[in-house]
């Protein structure tokens, strides 16, 4: 049988051996004259399509507000609900069913509408 190998690192392709300063400059000269650029791999394109990659989209911190006076609110309570209704219809409503009946804003929501019912009347 053949004696086994000692495991030698191989030198590395275009690396300097450890030896000589001016084979190791010449070397290094060799390989900045080569540039790092000389062995770009180009990448393979399967799709037709070309799609912008998504860069990075930093939130807004202004430095001022725009408005100067916040808007005051538009609907407040008394603005949403405009009357009680007290019609015959709506009296009958109240004795048969228990409701109240109200005019409201027409602009109003149901949210709006119950807040400002709570705010008034302390429902």
């Amino acid at each position: 049988m053949a004696q086994g190998k000692k495991n030698v690192a191989k030198p590395v392709k275009g690396a300097a051996k450890p030896g000589k300063p001016s084979a190791q400059a010449s070397a290094a000269a060799k390989a900045t004259l080569r540039g790092v650029n000389s062995h770009k791999v180009r990448k393979v394109r399967t799709n037709t399509s070309f799609h912008l990659p998504k860069t990075l989209t930093l939130s807004r911190s202004p430095k001022y507000p725009r408005k100067s006076v916040p808007h005051e609110p538009r609907f407040d309570a008394s603005k949403v609900i405009i009357h009680p209704l007290n019609t015959e219809s709506a009296m009958k409503k109240i004795e048969e069913n228990n409701t109240l009946v109200f005019i409201v804003d027409t602009k109003a929501n149901k949210r709006q509408i119950k807040d400002a019912l709570k705010k008034l009347y302390d429902v």
